[in-house]
């Protein structure tokens, strides 16, 4: 295991404790540090090849700070920032073949389509003033996650877990309270982040098949199973590599609704 990513264990776990036992100078001094470290990573292990990811990465930073500060301006605008981050990890995926692969399993496509009106119909009614903020957060979000299941199950439980990160503080803002409740949005993001970014670091480069017909280096098939084709005629042949391959792991995935308040991710 790189050493970078012993760095980002330790710096994540000492976040956990922070929120976790509310210590403030804690979070300042952990939080901020999580989407950096894992974008040395992702640079370190991918260099260029994965510039829209590296500026979700930034967008992400920016916002992290920006939900540790107090104030309706603070929140609202690390929503954009986190937003940003959605823009661009969607357009790293779709870069890499999700649109087509989403356009072959038109149920699946379906199916996040009512699970972004079905997130809006519970918590919009209840969110008050982020009641603007929150449809179009989520309709990124939930983009971000369907285009991360069509790019193998690492990418996929990545943005499983982000979604599920934001849906939790989504239920803080509607009132839903529960002990853990922070811990475990803060948990469920940073291991939806770490899930994200190896996905992309353990993804082939995308190239073209040589002009003899055999796939070039570092032209490989996508993992079956894992939302590639398995040889079922699904896909076109010659689309862009899965992101990621196949280890679930479990935790974390944004935010959307909270009030400047206390979630986990904006600080207490």
């Amino acid at each position: 295991m790189p050493l970078v990513l012993f760095v980002f264990a330790g710096i994540a776990s000492l976040n956990l404790v922070g929120v976790t036992l509310q210590l403030d100078l804690l979070e300042w001094l952990t939080k901020p540090l999580l989407a950096p470290v894992l974008a040395l990573y992702l640079w370190q292990s991918a260099h260029r090849r994965h510039a829209a990811v590296l500026a979700g990465l930034a967008f992400a930073t920016a916002g992290d700070v920006f939900l540790l500060l107090p104030g309706e301006g603070a929140f609202f605008t690390g929503i954009a920032c986190f937003l940003g981050t959605q823009l661009c990890y969607i357009t790293a995926f779709v870069r890499r073949g999700a649109g087509a692969r989403l356009r072959a399993r038109p149920l699946l496509g379906a199916g996040f389509l009512v699970a972004w009106a079905a997130i809006n119909a519970a918590l919009l009614p209840r969110v008050g003033p982020l009641a603007w903020a929150v449809a179009p957060y989520s309709a990124a979000l939930v983009t971000m996650t369907a285009t991360a299941c069509v790019m193998g199950r690492t990418a996929a439980w990545g943005g499983v877990l982000f979604l599920g990160s934001d849906l939790l503080i989504g239920l803080g803002a509607a009132g839903a309270e529960f002990t853990g409740r922070q811990t475990l949005v803060m948990a469920t993001y940073v291991v939806a982040q770490f899930l994200l970014v190896h996905a992309c670091v353990r993804a082939p480069a995308v190239q073209g098949p040589d002009p003899g017909g055999q796939p070039s280096p570092g032209h490989t098939a996508p993992e079956a199973g894992a939302g590639g084709d398995t040889g079922t005629g699904r896909l076109p042949e010659r689309r862009a590599p899965v992101e990621g391959e196949g280890h679930p792991a479990g935790h974390r995935a944004d935010q959307a609704c909270q009030a400047g308040e206390g979630s986990a991710r904006s600080g207490s």
